[in-house]
């Protein structure tokens, strides 16, 4: 779950983050440095003011004075008058008034001074000739912090577009070479022997990722060549010594002096070496993938099919007090070698006739579909998707078996889009179905 929104998303993302934080700095910075120059510049230039009045009353160029506005307001006079010069300065109703022993007791230097409705700026110097203060109402001005809002909001979100556009075009650029390297890594299985990887980017992460798929992809293909000329060769040998046992067989069973027990010995060596000539042609499609076209493939009825499995695999049930039970509801013709179907359905009948030790074996035939139940031990539940495992057996399965019947039954539907499905059948037993999909 870690890693499971796309690598370009994430790129966005991050990038997107990271604009927004540092715009949101930029306005936080932007507020802090206006409140602390605005702070300096209001507090030098009232001690400056104030010092040059001062000294020019100090050095009689000047009268002592007394300055009114509406923001600003210096006193510059004798410390007796004080008192007296500051009410006359302060509105009737300003709560600096009621604070004006506060305000004359103030040392020399810059204070702060707030009321309920006001933030006052004192700047103050005292002298043998005369005391000085200069008032400075710093009171925020709301239309002022309005507009400069809007405006640090405005260049935030500007400064947020501008990273999304950035990350967008970085995130395509980052992820042009990885893009590239999946498309490439697509059209591999389309060739045995595919183009190298890492010869078409630079010797970066990408690279480096390109020269170990390329390493495991000819590790892979050659396990997979050596295994496809190994099981083909084996297929293809296979046939002179089988060929060579059912012209003996044949033989031998021409003979008119052969008796009874040794016929039916030469019958099941018959039956054998049929059955092992339709596995090695089947697994020889199957190695090679080979599926048979539509329009100029022949077609095999699969009833007949059926019937001719079923008195193949019946030595199987032996003395087991066994009813087989076929019923063919609708005939159709498939598309696919003989010896496929017939090792397809041989295993799962031959399933059936092997693990059911008393009972039915009921085999099916209807509209594409062949059936084949049983009232054997079947399966657990949690075991059925298990049975398509190669060399998987069941816990209540008895003897001997390989355990590969069912995978190459799943293996030969994958390659002509069959499916076949086993499930538990009412009363016990299994079903096992296998559908031929598009059928005549």
């Amino acid at each position: 779950m870690r890693f499971k929104r796309k690598l370009r998303a994430r790129i966005i993302v991050s990038f997107l983050t990271f604009g927004m934080l540092l715009s949101v700095l930029f306005a936080v910075t932007a507020l802090g440095m206006r409140q602390y120059l605005q702070n300096a510049l209001i507090d030098e230039t009232l001690i400056t003011d104030l010092r040059n009045h001062l000294n020019a009353i100090e050095s009689g160029t000047r009268g002592q004075a007394e300055a009114f506005s509406s923001r600003y307001y210096a006193y510059l006079g004798r410390p007796d008058r004080a008192r007296d010069g500051l009410l006359r300065g302060f509105p009737e109703d300003s709560e600096l008034q009621e604070r004006i022993s506060e305000v004359i007791g103030l040392p020399n230097g810059i204070h702060e001074i707030k009321t309920r409705d006001h933030f006052y700026k004192v700047a103050v110097d005292k002298r043998p000739i005369g005391w000085g203060y200069v008032f400075y109402d710093a009171t925020p001005n709301e239309g002022e912090n309005t507009q400069l809002f809007g405006l640090l909001l405005g260049a935030g979100v500007a400064f947020s577009l501008l990273a999304l556009v950035l990350s967008i075009w970085s995130s395509k650029r980052v992820m042009a070479p990885v893009s590239d390297l999946a498309r490439r890594i697509s059209t591999m299985g389309q060739d045995i022997h595919p183009e190298p990887l890492a010869p078409n980017y630079a010797a970066d992460e990408v690279g480096q990722l390109a020269g170990l798929l390329d390493e495991y992809a000819d590790r892979l293909t050659a396990l997979v060549v050596r295994d496809k000329e190994f099981n083909a060769d084996v297929s293809h040998e296979l046939r002179t010594p089988l060929a060579v046992i059912k012209s003996a067989t044949e033989l031998l069973l021409a003979q008119p002096d052969v008796d009874e027990k040794t016929r039916t010995r030469l019958k099941r060596i018959e039956r054998a070496t049929r059955q092992s000539a339709e596995l090695t042609e089947a697994l020889l499609h199957l190695v090679r993938a080979e599926r048979v076209d539509r329009s100029t493939g022949e077609y095999f009825r699969v009833d007949r099919i059926v019937e001719e499995v079923v008195d193949f695999k019946r030595p199987q049930l032996g003395s087991k007090p066994v009813e087989v039970n076929l019923h063919v509801e609708r005939s159709f013709l498939v598309c696919a070698p003989e010896s496929v179907i017939a090792v397809s359905l041989g295993n799962l009948i031959g399933n059936a006739f092997k693990y059911t030790p008393q009972g039915s074996v009921d085999i099916t035939v209807g509209d594409g579909v062949v059936v084949v139940e049983d009232t054997g031990p079947g399966l657990a539940e949690n075991e059925l998707h298990k049975v398509f495992t190669r060399h998987y057996r069941g816990s209540t399965v008895k003897g001997k078996g390989s355990g590969l019947g069912l995978a190459i039954v799943q293996r030969f539907c994958e390659l002509y889009e069959w499916t076949v499905e086993i499930a538990s059948r009412e009363g016990g037993g299994l079903r096992a179905t296998l559908s031929f999909g598009q059928v005549n």
